[in-house]
């Protein structure tokens, strides 16, 4: 389905222990982590909250379980705070990837987000920018976006449930005021579907900005049950909305077939937020991996 050498399969650490509740796999060590990637088949891998910032140290670990860098997540509060805050630890991430070698930063407005609220009712109380937010964080994301082609490097938008950029309208909008040839899209799957969008819309629409993608499924019961309760993002990643590709209710080939008749190369990272006590990372990603391969043959 793809040509050789184009795309590179990854697997973010988040299934092990999640950054946003780090009591979710607190027992689960860097170490357990990386290795278990490595005997899964994947080759990269997203930088999560037990990676090691010394890039030394981390080079050294990840080259002896033959793993790359393929990113890692940046909060931006481009609505909310001042712009210089923002650059100066964009900056610092910025040149920490680079070192690690990774050619895309992960970045997601932060401001106004609910996603860490656990009083916040993730399909209600959703914020949405003013237009004056709207002009901040499409400057900011411009600005960023130079800091990052400074470095050889593009900064990806990921859009995000229960942030201000979570809709077809808004990642649209989004798109419409910032600069194509600095600011790109991170394309996730699971975002897309949890929110009702329509994946292969955005897809055959934008593919041209699209630059990393996460690949992650959803699981339908869960979501109609986090809808009907008017629970936060939080604790439906603890029930299990999220999990990884083939063992939930989106049809990837579709996607997939679209994605290998485009011009996309780079990354497909397997992604999805789970609890570790009901859903072990090792057996989960070994799902992805199978599935990935049965469809894909990567």
């Amino acid at each position: 389905m793809f040509e050789k050498d184009t795309i590179k399969l990854g697997i973010a650490p988040i299934g092990w222990t999640n950054d946003d509740m780090p009591e979710l796999g607190e027992k689960n060590t860097f170490e357990q982590c990386v290795s278990e990637m490595a005997l899964a088949g994947f080759k990269g891998t997203e930088i999560g909250n037990k990676f090691p910032r010394n890039n030394k140290h981390l080079k050294k670990e990840l080259v002896m379980r033959d793993l790359e860098i393929a990113s890692a997540w940046f909060s931006s509060f481009l609505t909310t705070d001042n712009y210089d805050e923002t650059e100066k630890r964009f900056i610092e991430h910025r040149d920490f990837l680079s070192n690690m070698g990774a050619k895309v930063i992960v970045v997601s407005e932060q401001g106004h987000s609910i996603q860490g609220m656990k009083n916040k009712a993730l399909f209600v109380e959703k914020p949405y920018f003013t237009e004056a937010e709207w002009d901040s964080l499409a400057d900011g994301l411009n600005h960023l976006g130079k800091l990052a082609k400074d470095k050889d490097m593009k900064l990806v938008y990921h859009h995000h449930m229960g942030t201000g950029v979570q809709t077809t309208e808004e990642i649209e909008e989004l798109l419409s005021r910032t600069d194509e040839k600095l600011v790109y899209l991170l394309y996730d799957t699971g975002h897309l579907y949890l929110s009702g969008e329509d994946p292969i819309h955005i897809l055959k629409k934008h593919v041209s900005r699209i630059k990393h993608i996460h690949l992650k499924d959803v699981r339908n019961h869960v979501a109609r049950d986090i809808k009907e309760r008017e629970i936060s993002f939080l604790d439906g990643v603890k029930a299990g909305m999220f999990t990884v590709p083939g063992d939930g209710d989106i049809d990837f080939l579709p996607i997939l077939q679209l994605i290998a008749g485009s011009t996309y190369k780079g990354w497909f990272i397997v992604e999805a937020e789970q609890d570790p006590e009901k859903a072990n990372p090792f057996e989960y990603a070994l799902i992805a991996r199978k599935y990935i391969k049965k469809i894909t043959s990567l």
